[in-house]
């Protein structure tokens, strides 16, 4: 596993992120990590992108098919 070292970080993030972790029960290690995966992690489908920004938890609640996996169609001329 590779380490990363972050400097200047404002106070107030800093309290943001302990306070976070806290809630989480967590370190603030893990919390961070737990942060940049679901920033940088592509949802599997859009179904997964639908419901993160239109889930239950935002008054809408969505039923969504069953799909299984396929894989990409071939878009080369």
């Amino acid at each position: 596993m590779a380490t990363l070292s972050v400097r200047k970080i404002d106070e107030e993030i800093l309290t943001r992120l302990r306070i976070r972790a806290a809630q989480k029960g967590r370190s603030m290690e893990e919390e961070a990590r737990q942060i940049l995966r679901q920033a940088v992690a592509a949802p599997e489908r859009l179904g997964d992108l639908a419901v993160q920004f239109f889930g239950s938890e935002y008054g809408i609640n969505l039923d969504l098919p069953v799909h299984s996996p396929h894989e990409p169609p071939e878009l080369s001329e």
